[in-house]
């Protein structure tokens, strides 16, 4: 399973101190560490809810020109602000990156999937439209078909595709976990050339005991055909249990992988 670690996210207080002091020290110090864990990628989200358009735009490519002086691990320019995406992959340039994200609108097919032909990266695109999260499981299929095909007509194979069924708290829509597996199985069915990813930790956003249950689901989820994961990579007990789960659906030859993750750590 392709891992994205998700620590480098405004959203969290630290974080976001961190961006707006522009401290390349610490922000290093966070994506070392991830890198260390074994990502694939770093997930890097600088939207701090504060400043100006401008601010964010500085700041995405301020944070990965400083985190790829010393981490080489890809990134995941994450921002809902397509000038941010732009921002991120200029100053990343032919390093390897992944686009996170666009949904099934026009405003942001028409400015977001031309930067993945123009930049030659994969693409996240997002199970919903301009309406917002779709109920059923048919509506985000629908969504990511037509994600499709704009991507196919910008010249954006299928196979670079990331498709996030996005997953909704089930403390406050207790279908939503089913949905969300059912989502995944659907899209590996329609669209099978593209991969599927998910960030795990928003299923079991109010409940106690959070990693027990987003343990489970990700087990549920690799079942169902996730490919890819935004979670904590320091955490190693939901790392093992990606491990475990392709060893036991043979995906992971002779569970080579698996055993040399526990004898590691």
């Amino acid at each position: 399973m392709i891992t994205i670690a998700e620590k480098i996210n405004a959203t969290i207080p630290s974080v976001k101190l961190v961006i707006e002091s522009r401290d390349a020290e610490k922000l290093i110090a966070l994506a070392r560490s991830q890198a260390e864990a074994g990502a694939d990628y770093l997930d890097v989200n600088i939207g701090t809810g504060s400043g100006s358009a401008q601010d964010e735009v500085d700041n995405m490519a301020w944070a990965v020109t400083t985190i790829q002086s010393e981490v080489d691990t890809a990134l995941c320019i994450d921002s809902a602000d397509p000038k941010v995406l732009e921002a991120g992959l200029r100053a990343r340039g032919d390093r390897p990156a992944l686009i996170n994200s666009t949904k099934a609108s026009e405003k942001y097919l028409s400015a977001v999937v031309p930067l993945a032909a123009e930049y030659k990266k994969p693409l996240v695109g997002l199970a919903m439209g301009a309406a917002g999260i779709p109920k059923t499981v048919e509506e985000r299929v629908e969504a990511c078909l037509k994600i499709v095909e704009a991507c196919n007509r910008a010249g954006v194979a299928t196979s670079q595709l990331f498709f996030d069924p996005l997953v909704l708290p089930v403390a406050t829509d207790v279908t939503q976990g089913k949905v969300t597996l059912e989502t995944i199985s659907a899209i590996k069915k329609a669209i099978p050339e593209a991969k599927t990813v998910m960030a795990v930790s928003n299923v079991s956003f109010g409940l106690p005991k959070r990693k027990i249950f987003n343990t489970a689901f990700l087990h549920m989820a690799i079942m169902a055909g996730l490919d890819a994961a935004i979670l904590s990579v320091l955490d190693q007990a939901l790392i093992g249990a990606a491990k475990t789960a392709e060893a036991v659906l043979g995906r992971d030859r002779h569970c080579r992988k698996y055993s040399r993750f526990w004898r590691d750590k």
